[in-house]
C-alpha cells in the first residue's frame, strides 16, 4: 500500500507542539496568511516525514532500513509521531542533515525554484527555533539557495485588456460585479487576496482611492481610476435594488450570489470564463492583470519606486523583475534621444 505521508503529518500537525508553536508565530505574530502558514505547515510536514523516513509515496513497512541518513529507519503508520521523537529530530538535525535533504528532493526531480521554497520554510523554522533557544546554532547558516532561472512575468497588451475588461455584461448584478473586478484589478494592481478582502467601505470614490490590507496586515491606500470607480458604483446600484440585498454581506464589496464574501478561487473561475469567451489565453491567472499593471506603468513612464509602492512590495529588488519587461520602452527612448541610433 502507498501512503502519503505528508497528509499523515498535516492531519496530526497540532500534535507537534514545535512546530505548532511556529505556526502559531506565523499567524499571530507575523500576520502571514492562512495559504502562507498552510505552505510552511506543508513543507515542514515533509521535511519531518524525511526525518523519520516516512516519505510520500512510500509504503509503511515495518522494516529496517531505508530511513534518512542518521535519522534512524522509518516505522509504521501513526505510531510514527509517538515512536520516533520528531521535536528531537528537528533541533538536532545539522548541516549535513540538511543537505542530504536536499540531495533527496533532486533526486525527486523537483524544480529549484520549489526547493527555493523549501529551504526558505525551513530557513525561517531553524531561525524562529535559535531565537527561542530550542537550537544553539542554524544548521542552514552555511547552506546556499541554488541558483534558480528568473522568469519573466506574463502580461497582456493593453488591447487585450480592453477586451477582457469589455466582455462581462454588466446590465445584470453578477455581470456587473465581475466588471467591477476585473476593473479594480487592473486599475490598482492588488494581488486578488487583496480584491476579496476589500470592504465598500475601504472605496473613496471621492478620493478615488482604495485602502487595501496586503501581506503582513499592512495597509496602503492605491489611487484608482474613474472607469473602476464607475463600474464599482453601477455594480452597488443593482446590488442595492436586488431583492435579497438585506441578506447580503454588508461589509464585503464583492460578494456571490449568496451575498456571501467571495473567494479567491471565484474570482479564478469567474477570470477563466471571460478568457473563454473573449478568446484570450487560457494560462492567463488573476495575478496576470497585475503583471500587466505594473509593466503598462513602467512603460508610461513610472518611476520603479511609485510602482514599488503601489504593488505593496517591501523590497525594491521584488518590483525590479518588471524592468526586464520595457525594453521596448527603453530601445525607443535609445533611438529617439542618441546622435548615433
Amino acid at each position: 500500500m502507498r501512503v502519503d505521508f505528508a497528509e499523515v503529518w498535516l492531519a496530526t500537525m497540532s500534535e507537534n507542539d514545535l512546530i505548532n508553536e511556529f505556526l502559531n508565530y506565523l499567524k499571530f505574530e507575523r500576520h502571514f496568511s492562512p495559504h502562507t502558514a498552510k505552505c510552511y505547515a506543508a513543507d515542514l510536514s515533509q521535511f519531518c516525514g524525511f526525518l523519520t523516513g516516512q516519505r510520500a509515496g512510500e509504503a509503511p513497512a515495518g522494516t529496517a532500513t531505508g530511513g534518512a541518513a542518521g535519522f534512524g529507519a522509518p516505522q509504521t503508520g501513526t505510531a510514527v509521531l509517538e515512536k520516533t521523537g520528531v521535536r528531537q529530530k528537528l533541533v538536532s538535525v545539522t548541516t549535513e542533515g540538511i543537505k542530504t535533504f536536499l540531495t533527496y528532493l533532486s533526486e525527486q526531480d523537483y524544480s529549484k525554484s520549489t526547493t527555493a521554497r523549501k529551504l526558505a520554510t525551513l530557513r525561517s523554522f531553524y531561525k524562529f527555533c535559535l531565537r527561542r533557544g530550542y537550537v544553539h546554532s542554524n544548521p542552514l547558516a552555511a547552506i546556499r539557495t541554488p541558483k534558480q532561472e528568473r522568469r519573466l512575468p506574463k502580461f497582456l497588451e493593453p488591447e487585450k485588456i480592453t477586451t477582457l475588461l469589455n466582455t462581462p455584461d454588466d446590465t445584470t448584478l453578477l455581470g456587473a460585479r465581475d466588471r467591477a473586478m476585473l476593473e479594480v484589478m487592473y486599475s490598482t494592481g492588488i494581488r486578488v487576496s487583496e480584491l476579496v478582502d476589500l470592504n465598500i467601505s475601504d472605496v473613496d470614490f471621492t478620493g478615488q482611492c482604495i485602502q487595501v490590507r496586503g501581506k503582513g496586515k499592512k495597509q496602503r491606500r492605491t489611487p484608482i481610476a474613474p472607469t473602476a470607480l464607475s463600474a464599482v458604483n453601477r455594480f452597488l446600484e443593482l446590488r442595492r435594488s436586488d431583492a435579497k440585498a438585506a441578506t447580503f454581506d454588508p461589509d464585503a464589496l464583492f460578494v456571490n450570489k449568496h451575498g456571501q464574501r467571495l473567494s479567491t478561487r471565484s474570482v479564478r473561475r469567474k477570470l477563466d470564463k471571460y478568457l473563454a469567451e473573449a478568446g484570450l489565453d487560457p494560462s492567463i491567472s488573476p495575478h496576470t492583470l497585475r503583471h500587466s499593471f505594473a509593466t503598462h506603468m513602467l512603460n508610461n513612464g513610472a518611476d520603479l519606486r511609485s510602482v514599488q509602492e503601489l504593488l505593496g512590495h517591501q523590497s525594491l529588488s521584488t518590483t525590479q523583475i518588471y524592468t526586464h519587461l520595457t525594453a521596448k520602452r527603453l530601445k525607443q527612448a535609445y533611438d529617439d534621444a542618441h546622435p548615433r541610433a
